[in-house]
C-alpha cells in the first residue's frame, strides 16, 4: 500500500502547485485590471481565458461594491480554503496508506 501512499503524495504535490500557479494568474489578473492593458497583447487573452472560469459566475452573484470589485478576493479564499483541505486530506490519506 506505500505505492498508492507515494502516489497520493505526489498527487498532493502537483496539486498544491497548480493551486499555487492559479493563485499567481489571479493576482496578474487583478494587478492588469489596474493599467487597462492592450487587449489584443496575448499574455492579456491569456489571463482573461484563464480565470473569466472562476471569475463570471462570481461576478454574477457578487456585485462591484462602487468601483471595488470584491469578486477575485473571494475567488482567492475560496481557492486557497479548496488548496489547503484537498492538499492536507490526500496527504494525511497518503501517510495513513504507506
Amino acid at each position: 500500500m506505500f505505492v498508492l501512499g507515494n502516489l497520493l503524495s505526489a498527487l498532493a504535490q502537483v496539486l498544491q502547485t497548480v493551486f499555487t500557479l492559479y493563485t499567481w494568474i489571479l493576482i496578474a489578473r487583478v494587478l492588469m485590471s489596474w493599467v487597462s492593458p492592450d487587449p489584443f497583447n496575448p499574455i492579456v487573452q491569456f489571463l482573461v481565458k484563464a480565470t473569466d472560469p472562476v471569475l463570471e459566475p462570481l461576478h454574477r452573484i457578487i456585485p462591484p461594491i462602487g468601483f471595488l470589485d470584491i469578486s477575485p478576493v473571494v475567488a482567492l479564499l475560496a481557492l486557497q480554503g479548496l488548496n489547503y483541505f484537498l492538499v492536507r486530506t490526500l496527504l494525511d490519506l497518503s501517510a495513513r496508506l504507506r
